[in-house]
């Protein structure tokens, strides 16, 4: 069966974020899609020293969170980030956590490339594109499938639960989740 890892960004773990992905993670299961998701909250995640030991190493030697959560990504087949939005851009410690899989994606056989998935950003207001263009930049480099209807993987919410009653917003991330079970199951391996 084919996986997706749901990563959620927000310190809160009950948050809008979080809700988002259970969505996603209910249309991706109708679609023999197995989930996981993997909350930020209380883990600790530093930032890039730039070292370049996961060049010798193929892992980061930073003593956190990351290896863990690099070693469930590449057992999976699909990708979906989720990122509350402050002050215009998506979370600091999610960019950390994306910036060294990615490094470890360059130094160890290029294991993203060709996995599915896509960025999803929640706000109460503003920031949406400025966020969603940071964490699609991940993406973009390191070679995974992004579904078209990604860019419209914005959902206006600020308390707990809010975002579930954007009408719009959650139109989109249904749809989204539902173009990327087709994409992975219209893969081969």
């Amino acid at each position: 069966m084919k996986k997706v890892i749901l990563l959620s960004g927000s310190p809160r773990p009950e948050g809008n974020t979080i809700l988002i992905l259970r969505k996603c993670a209910e249309v991706l299961k109708k679609f023999n899609i197995e989930t996981e998701i993997i909350s930020l909250a209380n883990k600790k995640i530093l930032g890039c020293s730039a070292c370049y030991q996961c060049e010798k190493y193929h892992k980061c030697v930073l003593n956190d969170d990351v290896n863990s959560i690099i070693d469930k990504i590449d057992k999976a087949q699909g990708l979906i980030v989720g990122s509350p939005v402050y002050f215009h851009a998506a979370r600091g410690d999610l960019l950390n956590l994306l910036q060294r899989i990615g490094m470890v994606h360059l130094s160890d056989n290029l294991f993203l490339h060709g996995k599915v998935g896509g960025p999803i950003v929640v706000s109460r207001n503003s920031g949406l594109e400025h966020a969603l263009e940071d964490i699609m930049a991940f993406f973009n480099i390191c070679n995974i499938q992004v579904p078209p209807s990604a860019v419209n993987n914005k959902v206006i919410g600020r308390n707990p639960g809010e975002a579930l009653l954007d009408k719009k917003g959650m139109k989109c991330i249904e749809k989204f989740s539902a173009d990327v079970a087709e994409l992975l199951n219209s893969k081969k391996k």
